[in-house]
């Protein structure tokens, strides 16, 4: 019997050109949702970190790879210079002004006048985690979450299908703090002298390396590190020791004056050193538990499909409790609604397939001021799921090198700071930033471009930038429904904005 082959040619042929034309087609493909592994510090400096800042004090390898490997964000703010406002704007991308979560939770020191009232737990908003949940995503807590103390405000009530240490506790607790046992209702304890930040990466390496890699997922890294009580492992505070002990001190300015907003017994002052031995063992600490979940990333193949985004919750801690480290060129830290404040630390390492279809990451700095109450629209946007109602904005125009729409970006702090900041607010629109103060209503004016100390007040210079401004901040607080400062005594009239005009 004679056999024809060309049935079987033509069929071989059909599936060649039919693999060929799958292959195309998937080249073109919309990839999958991306991985999100979010990674926030607290308390952590501008300038504390290489990216930022050649010169510092600290090593950071591990994160400034991260960031060189990513957009870095020079120009990016927290919503608050403190925590848990911060951290709410991250979780429901709106203004601390809008809930009454305006300062940490539970913090109401009075100065001459009391603090505005405070709303003392996060409820009835929709959570980046509620959010990225609705996309499909698993979810995955660990760290500090500090938005409130009531049941339906921790971790695995607002989105998050696994939490390891989210609590209401705003730092480590416990006899020892940062080591084991740690006394956290949300974290078993590990043995005796356990490091509380490699316990926490280590469950965050052991979900990434055992879940359904088939399914994206959403990860919160929200390390303690920096914040107070300066503690790590003795030889890494011993190594800094001697680093500090290498170093030519002399004709260094180690502190300049600052405003004394509420009276203490000695005159208030900015740290303007990096020079702690025990604050720079805790930054290699976050930088190794930085490096060690990139690594985890790579080993179980998630890296390629996986947003990272690494940020600060707050400015460094310079004028008070502890002068844990410095924010020069910037002014103040943490609790100040000066650039030290309220400026970090911020980039996102996004693999170019979700934004132009290419290999390899974007790779560049872009200078556009941006808020963390943009975080939420952002995921949202590359998970695909519509944000609600927020403040923030995508940042996709961004990360693809392109240009945000021109907008203000606000701060409200109605509230006597624990490191000696004003209770006031600030607007930056473009280069320019204003702050006013709600003890007496008067205002700063600076040329943020020009002048990132914020050393010269141009406020009398430029009367038509400062009332511009200052409407603008005005009908912001119309919008938001801001608090501001109430009497601390019977007769005491605090200032109080005209929102009328």
């Amino acid at each position: 019997m004679r056999i024809s082959y060309i049935p079987f040619i033509a069929a071989f042929l059909y599936i060649l050109l039919s693999a060929a034309s799958s292959m195309a087609e998937d080249k073109n493909a919309t990839p999958k949702k991306p991985n999100v592994l979010f990674i926030l510090a607290d308390d952590l400096g501008w300038a504390d970190v290489g990216f930022n800042n050649p010169n510092t004090f600290y090593e950071t390898p591990n994160i400034d790879s991260l960031a060189n490997s990513g957009v870095v964000f020079t120009n990016a703010y927290a919503s608050s210079p403190v925590c848990s406002p911060s951290r709410y704007s991250i979780e429901t991308g709106k203004y601390p002004a809008r809930s009454g979560i305006t300062n940490f939770l539970v913090g109401k020191r009075e100065g001459k006048f009391a603090p505005a009232e405070l709303t003392e737990n996060m409820s009835g908003e929709r959570t980046i985690a509620q959010m990225m949940k609705l996309a499909g995503y698993d979810t995955f807590f660990a760290g500090k979450y500090h938005l409130g103390k009531n049941p339906e405000c921790m971790p695995q009530n607002c989105g998050y299908d696994i939490n390891f240490g989210g609590c209401g506790y705003g730092m480590p607790a416990g006899k020892n703090f940062y080591f084991s046992p740690y006394n956290n209702p949300a974290l078993k304890d590990g043995p005796k002298g356990e490091y509380l930040p490699y316990r926490l990466t280590d469950e965050i390496c052991k979900y990434i390396s055992s879940r359904d890699a088939s399914k994206p997922v959403f990860i919160m890294a929200a390390y303690y590190l920096v914040h107070t009580p300066l503690m790590s492992e003795k030889a890494l505070v011993e190594k800094y020791r001697k680093k500090r002990a290498g170093i030519n001190r002399s004709g260094l300015e180690e502190f300049r004056r600052e405003r004394q907003v509420w009276p203490v017994a000695s005159a208030r002052v900015d740290k303007l050193v990096q020079d702690s031995p025990e604050y720079a063992a805790m930054m290699e600490a976050l930088d190794t538990c930085v490096g060690r979940l990139v690594d985890s990333l790579k080993k179980n193949g998630l890296y390629d499909d996986t947003i990272i985004i690494f940020a600060s919750d707050n400015g460094g801690l310079s004028t008070g409790e502890a002068f844990s480290t410095s924010n020069a060129p910037l002014r103040c830290g943490k609790g100040w609604l000066y650039e030290g404040g309220i400026r970090v630390p911020t980039a996102i390492s996004i693999p170019n397939k979700f934004i132009n279809g290419k290999g390899g990451r974007a790779n560049f700095k872009c200078d556009i001021p941006i808020s963390n109450v943009d975080f939420y629209a952002t995921l949202c946007d590359f998970a695909g799921v519509p944000a609600n109602k927020t403040d923030g904005i995508s940042l996709r125009k961004a990360l693809e090198g392109g240009t945000l729409p021109d907008r203000a970006i606000f701060w409200h702090y109605p509230h006597y700071s624990n490191q000696g900041g004003f209770p006031g607010a600030a607007i930056r629109q473009g280069d320019w930033k204003l702050l006013e103060d709600f003890e007496d209503g008067r205002v700063e004016l600076y040329n943020i471009a020009k002048d990132i100390s914020e050393n010269k007040d141009l406020a009398a210079e430029n009367p038509q930038m400062r009332d511009d401004l200052r409407k603008k901040l005005h009908l912001w607080y119309a919008e938001t429904g801001a608090k501001f400062l109430e009497p601390r005594t019977p007769g005491q009239k605090p200032w109080r904005p005209n929102l009328k005009n």
